[in-house]
């Protein structure tokens, strides 16, 4: 019987029980309930359980059995055709503190964000082998955990103060009550948001309200490290890598399309069955790690032209937070720039008390498009020039930035086509050598702007700037 058609009936029966003897006198945290409709899944988690030494197993093969053997065990591994259903009506029926892992055949990304949401501790989509179920559930379930001492969480802010967010706003209180929620899981999430919105400060929180308060919180910006490193910094070389240092605790990985293809199935591995190996080496590692991915581009663009693996981004994506703008936050704006007045001024050593009629009018009118980080700037700046006393509205006047003039896209064209051929025709050179003239005369047809030189060449700024970096290192090391 499959599952999804016994949810409706929770009633028990006890003809559908098959249990374990043995394990009905042992310890609660040492027993797990492998709930499946598949009398041959059930016996072959049993056995796989028996090889590890590792628990003791009850058995149902549906709902209704399941529900009268769960007070014995402090996990579930519940097999359903509808996993939100199952695990809504199962943590309904009163065990919230259980440990419950969804086993789905076949589900889509929806069906498994929907049982993290109805409750799920985590979701593995069939078919996988029984050692690799055990091993994602001994990695979590409560007899195998280390002990931690847990401290409280933080609550919603009265004063709008939030694991180092600071905002009143409706905006930002929902965005507070996502990270409550999202910190109960160990599924991976993806925080996403326009530069400056705060993506970093997000993932440390989600870290700071999980169980995973006292492991390490580790952050790795791909955008920022040359791509012939990317590898060894995530997995490690000679030493630890990211992973490795993040055991036990979170790892916030930014701009995660910056690794490359072979890297990435290295990490979609590392998701899948917990287990990596370092660059160059045979033996597998393992390493107990909550994974953050925060970008601010377009994850689903960047599936689209091949910069990120499709089966990667929803394997990350099962848990989505979308920080909003700070011209989406109301009078945030004010109670940030008040926060950060005070603090400048007592940095700075100057005698700056608030701000001056009409400044409050001028910030709200402000379009920020750096977001918080530019608005600490900003008021960085007032800070320094300002008077003293109280800062005046044209400290914060909003003026447009001085652009380069952009050259026209037929002396662009010109100068990249000119470029390629090295000024002569017929000549052919390396790819190498044909790329680096290429992106070096469109750097200097924007003036040295290199996010205007990058749009135009279609790739990304980070790309340029890597590429700049290697040419550099080559030529010291010549």
């Amino acid at each position: 019987m499959a599952i999804g058609s016994s949810c409706h009936n929770i009633l028990p029966r006890t003809d559908a029980m098959i249990v374990n003897p043995s394990a009905l006198q042992t310890d609660r945290r040492t027993c797990v309930l492998v709930c499946d409709p598949e009398s041959d899944v059930r016996t072959m988690m049993r056995a796989a359980f028996a090889r590890r030494d590792a628990l003791h197993v009850l058995e149902a093969e549906d709902l209704a059995a399941a529900l009268p053997l769960a007070p014995r065990c402090a996990s579930i591994l519940l097999a359903a055709d509808h996993p939100e259903e199952a695990t809504r009506r199962l943590r309904a029926a009163g065990f919230g503190g259980t440990l419950v892992v969804a086993l789905a055949h076949g589900a889509s990304v929806g069906d498994a964000v929907g049982a993290m949401r109805a409750g799920a501790d985590d979701v593995v989509i069939k078919p996988i082998g029984p050692e690799d179920v055990v091993d994602r559930l001994l990695a979590s379930t409560p007899a195998r955990r280390p002990e931690r001492r847990r401290r409280d969480r933080p609550q919603l802010p009265r004063n709008g103060d939030f694991c180092g967010f600071l905002g009143r706003s409706p905006a930002m209180q929902a965005v507070y009550e996502q990270i409550e929620r999202l910190a109960a899981s160990r599924a991976p999430v993806f925080v996403t948001g326009e530069s400056g919105t705060g993506k970093g400060l997000a993932a440390a929180a989600l870290h700071v309200a999980s169980t995973r308060q006292e492991g390490p919180f580790n952050a790795l910006n791909c955008a920022a490290i040359p791509a012939s490193y990317l590898e060894q910094a995530v997995f490690g070389l000679t030493g630890p890598g990211a992973i490795e240092r993040a055991h036990g605790g979170t790892l916030l990985i930014e701009e995660v399309s910056e690794l490359n293809s072979a890297t990435q199935s290295k990490l979609l591995h590392f998701l899948e069955k917990g287990r990596f190996r370092r660059a160059g080496e045979t033996d597998e590692r393992t390493s107990d790690v909550r994974l953050i991915c925060a970008t601010v581009r377009d994850p689903l663009e960047d599936v689209r032209v091949g910069r990120l693996r499709e089966d990667l981004f929803y394997r990350l994506n099962v848990l989505t937070l979308a920080l909003p703008p700070l011209r989406e936050r109301d009078d945030d704006v004010i109670l940030l720039a008040e926060a950060f007045l005070a603090r400048f001024a007592g940095e700075e050593g100057r005698p700056i008390s608030r701000l001056g009629p009409g400044a409050a009018e001028v910030l709200r009118a402000r379009s920020f498009p750096g977001n918080v980080r530019e608005l600490q700037n900003l008021m960085r700046r007032a800070v320094i020039l300002g008077d003293g006393g109280l800062l005046g509205p044209e400290l914060f006047e909003e003026t447009e930035p001085a652009q380069p003039e952009e050259a026209p896209r037929t002396q662009l064209a010109a100068m990249l086509i000119d470029a390629a051929q090295g000024g002569t025709f017929g000549r052919v050179e390396p790819f190498a050598v044909v790329e680096r003239r290429v992106i070096e005369a469109a750097i200097a047809a924007f003036d040295g702007n290199i996010p205007l030189a990058a749009a135009a060449l279609d790739l990304s700024p980070s790309t340029l700037y890597r590429k700049k970096l290697a040419w550099q290192d080559r030529r010291r090391l010549s």
